[in-house]
């Protein structure tokens, strides 16, 4: 039926949940820097990460004006913490920092019912692609421990460009990288606003599944097709 299958990750293929609020977080995050020179306390750190966050973003708005949904990397947050406290910062070191930070404050990570399956299954059919808001740094691991960084033809990432979903920016990403038509792809996602309406802004079919970490709604989403209890291994029905 399509030739192009666009997937959101967190939510719609993978179930996870994390807190970075856990106190734990923060004291291993400070004893991290610590052990590199930068020595800041759990409560320090976990300020100035914040702020360093909000500083970024407001980086991000000013280089693109046009974007409404925009992303920055957060290695640069991570660095900057570092070279706040003069401790000079390998690129392999932000990472480790980075991953240290995500494997922390996850409390668990999981592919939905089938998916492994379907995705492989969807490669005879056409193309398969991640469309995701995420880090870079965080999505790339954790697609590796799922196992299924080979189902995809072609990953876009918000923290690599800048703009998230629903932002008609990032849809043009991949429909220009990937000389997708519109008319021949379909968007399966969890979120009504990033993954539906972006989708269908984008000139994409739609697919909506309410999973379990779905914002509640009471609308019409306005999607083509629509799953309403999470059932991942009804996806098919609508895909194939």
């Amino acid at each position: 039926m399509y030739k192009n299958y666009v997937f959101d990750l967190y939510g719609t293929l993978a179930d996870i949940h994390t807190d970075e609020g856990l106190p734990e977080l923060w004291e291993g995050l400070a004893k991290k820097y610590s052990d590199e020179s930068a020595k800041y306390s759990a409560g320090e750190i976990q300020k100035r990460y914040g702020e360093l966050v909000e500083d970024e973003k407001n980086f991000v708005r000013k280089a693109h004006p046009g974007y409404e949904h925009i992303d920055i990397r957060i290695e640069n947050v991570f660095r900057r913490l570092y070279n706040e406290k003069g401790a000079a910062a390998s690129e392999k070191l932000v990472l480790d920092t980075a991953l240290f930070f995500r494997r922390a404050s996850r409390e668990y990570i999981r592919l939905y019912d089938g998916i492994a399956e379907l995705l492989g299954e969807l490669q005879k059919y056409g193309k398969v692609y991640l469309l995701t808001n995420a880090q870079r740094s965080f999505t790339w691991d954790e697609l590796g421990t799922l196992g299924i960084l080979d189902k995809f033809d072609g990953i876009v990432i918000s923290s690599d460009e800048g703009c998230c979903k629903p932002d008609k920016a990032f849809y043009q990403t991949i429909i220009d990288r990937y000389g997708l038509d519109p008319s021949e792809t379909i968007m399966t996602g969890n979120d009504p606003d990033a993954d539906i309406r972006g989708g269908k802004a984008a000139g994409f079919d739609t697919l909506y599944i309410h999973s379990n970490i779905s914002p509640e709604i009471d609308y019409d989403t306005g999607c083509t097709y629509f799953i309403p209890d999470g059932n991942t291994l009804r996806m098919r029905d609508f895909l194939i």
